[in-house]
């Protein structure tokens, strides 16, 4: 599962940048390489936000806003996950706990 969310992720990385390239490399001088995309969509992606790279067209913020609403929950969904797991390790751990509490009482009644 964290697997193939952060594989999701990544690709919403390279097709946002991509895209966002494509709309906005003749109009804003923010986008003049694939790599300025790139950075932008990490920065964008991952909810950090420095504000040194923008879309300015329409088409561009159109693509931003979207690929912002969908990535940003497949970044996040990684942090769910990894909880989750934790969660039901330290469950596990307090069901064996209580299990031993109660083996060796139930092994002298069984005596």
């Amino acid at each position: 599962e964290l697997i193939t969310a952060w594989y999701i992720g990544f690709l919403c990385l390279i097709l946002a940048s991509f895209l966002v390239y494509l709309a906005e490399k003749e109009d804003n001088d923010q986008f003049e390489t694939y790599a300025d995309a790139l950075w932008w969509g990490l920065i964008t992606l991952t909810t950090i936000g420095y504000g040194d790279k923008f879309p300015i067209t329409w088409n561009g913020r159109l693509l931003a806003a979207t690929f912002t609403l969908i990535g940003v929950s497949f970044f996040a969904l990684p942090a769910g996950i990894l909880g989750s797991g934790f969660a039901l390790k330290v469950q596990e751990q307090h069901r064996q706990k209580h299990f031993e509490k109660r083996r060796n009482p139930a092994a002298g009644l069984i005596q």
